[in-house]
């Protein structure tokens, strides 16, 4: 039964569903010196754990500790200037950007005020071509009066 039992917990073990106590239950039955012959692979695998908590780290371990002076406060520097110099540009072109749609409104208008213009001498142009019309008949009557005489 005993022999059952830990053939499950070994499967729940290589699933990743043992609970902690379970775990330890597997480690004390490895640990014994009679296993049956099926169960002799997972021998190193137990015993290796047992080992691996006795392991201790024994290098020193310097950490660096972060220096306040010139480096830090450059960064810091830069990092403000190129902020300032993000907003000065977009500062900037905006200003450019808005003088030149100023500028197009009014070469539009100019435009249009000049096709006004142009339209306006072009009808009074038609007329006095028409009025010339009548001047054409005048003088045209006028030289048949006088070449009669």
């Amino acid at each position: 039964m005993e022999l059952d039992n830990i053939e499950k917990l070994l499967e729940k073990y290589f699933e990743a569903d043992t609970t902690v106590a379970e775990e330890k239950l597997l480690q004390t039955y490895f640990s014994k010196d009679e296993i049956p012959e099926n169960l002799q692979q997972y021998v190193p695998l137990f015993n290796f754990m047992d080992g691996a908590k006795e392991e201790q780290f024994s290098k020193k371990v310097v950490l660096e500790q972060e220096t306040k002076g010139s480096g830090n406060s450059l960064y810091k520097w830069m990092s403000i200037a190129a902020a300032v110099l993000l907003m000065f540009g977009v500062y900037l072109g905006k200003t450019y950007y808005d003088e030149k749609e100023i500028e197009q409104q009014q070469a539009l208008y100019a435009y249009n005020e000049t096709k006004k213009a142009l339209d306006m001498l072009s009808q009074n142009m038609e007329r006095g071509t028409e009025k010339m019309g009548y001047l054409n008949e005048f003088v045209v009557a006028k030289q048949k009066i006088y070449n009669k005489n």
